[in-house]
């Protein structure tokens, strides 16, 4: 149940936030009631109040309350002590000879021109039920009161709710015609696009849509088609750089060469008979003795 109430909470702050621009640490306005409610219950007020609205806050105490704190029959010193170290809000009705009820006081603080609007972003913590009905009147006024030693954040009353839905439709209808206003502009920057078009061609007018109009093309599961790249045929070379020209002519003579060997090879006289198959002999030179002559009879070949 805890977590289903925090989670509440902390959509009903963010609401604020976006709508009213509230911000961490939030300003709490305390009176006297709920001083003496949170000291009677031990109740740790600044942390109590930072779990109910899921940050940091600032106590504040304005002047009149604290005076009502002296003022009280029997004056508990231990909530003054306490209030004591919260800040002070100063409500500028220190002059006057009594002070003035936590309902005159608050509702001045928070309102103090009588617009109807919580300017200065203050939640309102008090046990005066004239109190919170009185501010519900005003947008954007988050309530906390404590109900048998549990801290309650109010839902949103029906004044925040109305101006909060009026604020969302006016930003909804502006971003319909600003986008309004953008198509038209680009309808018309196209129409004159296709004058001139018309103007220079004499007879077509080509009116361009923009990529971010045109419709995209839906994609189809399935087989996809080869590359586009392997595809491709080879270029053929038109033009031959100078060192494959040279590359060319070295080819080509050493072809001729060749075709010059073998026309010679074909055209030797070839011999025939017996002797043609017997393979000559050469001449061997034996080591000569002494006086130079040799020492083996010579071979005749």
């Amino acid at each position: 149940m805890r977590g289903k109430r925090a989670k509440k909470y902390r959509k009903l702050m963010h609401q604020y936030e976006v709508n009213f621009g509230f911000r961490e640490p939030y300003q709490v306005l305390l009176d006297s009631a709920i001083l003496q409610e949170a000291a009677q219950k031990k109740i740790d007020l600044v942390g109590r109040l930072q779990g109910v609205l899921g940050g940091q806050v600032k106590p504040m105490v304005t002047q009149c309350d604290m005076r009502h704190l002296y003022d009280a029959d029997p004056k508990d010193e231990e909530v003054i002590l306490q209030a004591k170290k919260y800040e002070r809000r100063r409500c500028n009705h220190h002059e006057l000879e009594k002070p003035l009820t936590s309902y005159e006081c608050i509702s001045e603080c928070v309102d103090p021109k009588d617009t109807a609007t919580n300017k200065n972003r203050y939640v309102v913590a008090t046990q005066d039920w004239r109190i919170r009905a009185h501010l519900r009147g005003i947008p954007g006024v988050p309530l906390v009161y404590v109900n048998k030693s549990v801290m309650i954040l109010e839902p949103m009353a029906t004044a925040t709710e109305n101006l909060r839905e009026r604020e969302e439709k006016a930003k909804f209808k502006a971003g319909l015609k600003g986008r309004r206003g953008v198509n038209a502009s680009q309808k018309r920057k196209r129409e004159d696009d296709g004058d001139a078009a018309g103007q220079t061609s004499g007879s077509i007018e080509v009116q361009s849509t923009p990529d971010s109009i045109r419709p995209k093309k839906r994609r189809l599961n399935g087989p996809k088609e080869p590359n586009p790249l392997s595809m491709r045929k080879s270029k053929k070379q038109s033009a031959t750089k100078p060192h494959d020209e040279r590359a060319a002519k070295r080819r080509d003579g050493s072809e001729e060469i060749f075709q010059q060997h073998a026309n010679d090879s074909t055209e030797a006289p070839t011999e025939e008979g017996p002797e043609a198959g017997k393979r000559k002999r050469k001449r061997k030179h034996k080591p000569k003795g002494e006086g130079g002559v040799s020492t083996l009879p010579e071979e005749d070949t």
